[in-house]
C-alpha cells in the first residue's frame, strides 16, 4: 500500500501551528466527517485532548469542521486516549477524536481517530479519508447551511463513566489498602483520573507532575523520563511506581528498589497471570517485531505461544482480533487487555499489575522479571530524508552479515518523527554493540549526506 501523507503510526501527528495548523485540524475532521456520512446513527462524534495549549487551537478548529457539514460535537476536554475510546462507545457517538501527539514535547499534538465501537481506524480507513482531504471539491459540496448546521456541547461529569470502567477491571473482592505508590502523570491527561482511580481503590498515592499549564507535558518527566518515580519509590518506600505519559495510553512500571521493569518482561508477566487464572484466551499474546527474543522462550516454557504485529497498538490489536486473544502490547509500555480497553491504556494495566502483585503476596521485584533479555539495542538517529530503505546501497548485504552472525535486526523509519528506527538483538552483547556502531555510522552518511 502507498505510504500515507498524512497518517503516520499512529493518527496524524507534527508540529502545532506548523504541519499540523488549524486549517489541516479543520480538514482533516471534515474528511472524516464525510467518510461517516452514510454510516451514522446518532450523528454526534466526541472530542477529547490532552493538556497542550495547541489543544484549543485544535480542538476549535476540529469542532468547526465537524459542525459545518452537519456533526453535533460532544467536547469533554482533557481525557486519556484510552478514555476516549472508551466514552465513544459508551456514549453512542459515530467516532470519537481525541487531540494528542502522546510522548512528544508540547510543541507537537496530533489527531487520533475511533470509530463508534472505540477502535482506531484502520490504515485502509485512513487511506480513504486521506483521499477525502486533498479533495477540495468533496471538501465544499459537504457543507450545509441553515438548520443543518451542526451544534456543540461540553461536557464535563464524564470522567466519573472512566473511573467505573478503571474499577471494573479490577477485582471487586480487591482493594489497595495498605499499599503505597508513586503516580506520575507527566502533567498530562490523567492528572485527575490516575490519582482518583488509585485513591478510590484505597492506595495511599504519592503523585508527581500533575500540574499541566499547557508547556509542561512529557517534559522531563513521564513513562519517557522516569527517574523522579525512580527516587520518589525509594525515597518515600513505596510499593510500586507508576510513570504514564501524556495521554495515559502507555506506562513504565518501576518496582520497590527504584528500577525500571523492562517492557517485555512486564508483558511476559502479566500475560503468564492471566494463563494461571485462566483468563488468557487463545492461548497466546500479541507483541510486536521490537519485543525480545526472551519473550519468545518465557512463553514456550509457558506452553503458551507469542504472535508478532507491525509496531503499533492498532496492528497488535488487529493480530488480537483475528486470533481471537485478549492480551497483548508493545515493548514500550502500551499494553492492551481487550477485555476492558480498546486501546492501550497505562491506568488498566497498572490496576492489572497491582492485581498480580496482590495475589503473588511478592515484591514487584521478584515477580516482574520472569524472565532473562537476550541483549538489545535500539538506537534512534535522526534523518534529514526517510529514503526508501530498499533504495540504499549496500544495505541488504550488511544485514545478510548480522544474520550470519546469529542477529535479529528491525530497521524502520519512525512514523510519527523524522527518525530511523535501528535494533539489533543478540546473545553476544559485545558483538552486538560492535555491529551498531559500524550500522550507526553507515546510517548516517547514507541518510544525512
Amino acid at each position: 500500500m502507498k505510504s500515507l501523507k498524512l497518517f503516520g503510526t499512529d493518527g496524524v501527528r507534527g508540529e502545532a501551528g506548523s504541519f499540523l495548523s488549524a486549517e489541516v485540524a479543520m480538514k482533516v475532521a471534515m474528511a472524516a466527517g464525510i467518510f461517516l456520512k452514510g454510516k451514522a446513527v446518532t450523528n454526534r462524534i466526541l472530542v477529547g485532548k490532552d493538556t497542550r495549549r495547541s489543544g484549543y487551537m485544535i480542538e476549535n478548529a476540529i469542532v468547526s469542521g465537524l459542525t459545518a457539514i452537519g456533526f453535533d460535537v460532544v467536547e469533554v476536554g482533557p481525557m486519556p486516549t484510552p478514555a476516549i475510546a472508551f466514552i465513544t462507545e459508551n456514549m453512542r457517538c459515530d467516532a470519537g477524536i481525541m487531540i494528542s501527539a502522546s510522548h512528544n514535547s508540547y510543541e507537537d499534538n496530533g489527531i487520533k481517530l475511533f470509530d463508534g465501537h472505540g477502535n482506531k481506524f484502520s490504515t485502509r480507513v485512513e487511506k480513504e479519508i486521506e483521499s477525502i482531504y486533498f479533495n477540495e471539491e468533496k471538501l465544499k459540496e459537504a457543507q450545509v447551511t441553515g438548520k443543518y448546521i451542526g451544534k456543540a456541547k461540553r461536557i464535563d461529569d464524564v470522567i466519573g463513566r472512566y473511573i467505573v470502567q478503571l474499577k471494573n477491571s479490577f477485582d471487586v473482592c480487591k482493594t489497595l489498602q495498605g499499599m503505597r505508590i508513586v503516580l506520575d502523570t507527566s502533567n498530562g491527561a490523567a492528572y485527575k483520573v490516575g490519582p482518583t482511580v488509585l485513591e478510590e481503590l484505597g492506595a495511599d498515592v504519592i503523585v508527581l507532575h500533575n500540574e499541566p499549564d499547557g508547556f509542561n507535558i512529557n517534559e522531563g518527566c513521564g513513562a519517557l523520563h522516569p527517574r523522579d518515580v525512580s527516587e520518589a519509590v525509594v525515597k518515600y518506600r513505596a510499593d510500586l511506581g507508576i510513570a504514564l505519559d501524556g495521554d495515559a495510553d502507555r506506562l513504565v512500571v518501576i518496582d520497590e528498589k527504584g528500577e525500571v521493569v523492562d517492557g517485555d518482561q512486564l508483558l511476559g508477566a502479566l500475560g503468564a497471570h492471566l494463563a494461571e487464572k485462566g483468563n488468557l484466551k487463545g492461548g497466546a499474546i500479541v507483541a510486536t517485531v521490537m519485543s525480545n527474543g526472551g519473550l519468545d522462550e518465557f512463553m514456550q516454557a509457558k506452553g503458551l505461544k507469542l504472535l508478532r504485529s507491525d509496531v503499533g497498538d492498532k496492528h497488535v490489536l488487529s493480530i488480537m482480533k483475528k486470533e481471537n486473544i485478549n492480551f497483548g502490547g508493545e515493548q514500550s509500555g502500551h499494553v492492551i487487555m481487550s477485555d476492558f480497553a480498546k486501546t492501550g491504556d497505562g491506568l488498566v494495566s497498572a490496576l492489572a499489575v497491582l492485581s498480580l502483585l496482590i495475589d503473588k503476596g511478592a515484591k514487584a521485584s521478584e515477580v516482574l522479571r520472569p524472565f532473562p533479555l537476550y541483549p538489545q539495542k535500539l538506537v534512534n538517529l535522526n534523518v534529514k530524508v526517510k529514503k526508501p530503505l530498499e533504495e540504499i546501497a549496500e544495505l541488504s548485504g550488511r544485514l545478510e552479515h548480522l544474520e550470519k552472525l546469529g542477529m535479529r535486526h528491525l530497521i524502520r523509519y519512525s512514523g510519527t518523527e523524522h527518525k530511523l528506527r535501528v535494533l539489533l538483538e543478540a546473545k553476544d552483547a559485545k558483538e552486538m554493540n560492535k555491529q551498531m556502531d559500524i550500522l550507526v555510522e553507515f546510517f548516517q552518511k547514507a541518510l544525512n549526506a
